[in-house]
Formats: C-alpha cells, structure tokens, sequence
C-alpha cells in the first residue's frame, strides 16, 4: 500500500441461506453478481467460502472507497439484494473495511542443483 494512496475496500458479507435458497436460484444469482463485481472498476477480488456450520463469507475487495460505493449502489447489485432478502437469506452481515496494513509472503522454490539430494 502506498502512503499516498486510497487505501483498498474489503467487504465481508457473511450469511445463511434459506432451505429453499437453491430453487429459489442462489447459484445462478451469485455466479451473476460475481461476475458483475469483477466487471466494474476499481475491482480487486472476490472470493467466497463456506463454513461447517452452514456460514457462509464473501471477501469482495474494490481499490478505492468510490468504486466499492459504485459497486454497492449498482442498480442490478441492489436488485439481487432485494431478491436475497425476500427469497434467498434467512441471515446477513455486512462489514465495511479499509485496509490498513498489509504484508506479504510468498514461498519461492529454489532449483534443485543437479547432483544433490
């Protein structure tokens, strides 16, 4: 992160489907909204995980607070929102992050040297 930069926007969306979630469409919505994140500007990533427990936790990362604004009040965005309230979640949260530090590590493979173990 550069000092002089906006810092980067995460947005942690945890929640619980409905039973009927899946009928109702949530894999054809989700898989949309996904690839509506990944379109917009100043987008990052998106990853999403599922706990034992039924929890489920979406990471959406945007670079700037103005292009996650654009992205939370993208008019299909709030549509599928809608949607999910009325037909697809029985539970969300949603937390609002900038980021303030970050560090890295990254393992490199050294080559082996020919001859040795």
């Amino acid at each position: 992160m550069e000092p002089d930069t906006d810092p980067p926007v995460v947005t942690v969306f945890r929640s619980r489907l409905r039973a009927d979630a899946k009928v109702n469409g949530y894999a054809e919505l989700a898989a949309a909204m996904e690839a509506r994140a990944r379109q917009m500007p100043g987008f990052v990533d998106f990853k999403t995980f599922s706990a034992e427990d039924g929890e489920r936790v979406s990471l959406v990362v945007f670079d700037t607070r103005d292009h996650h604004d654009a992205w939370r009040d993208d008019p299909e965005h709030r549509r599928a929102q809608q949607r999910g309230r009325a037909e697809l979640y029985t539970e969300y949260t949603i937390s609002v992050c900038t980021e303030l530090a970050r560090r890295h590590f990254e393992h490199v493979a050294v080559p082996a040297v020919e001859g040795e173990p």
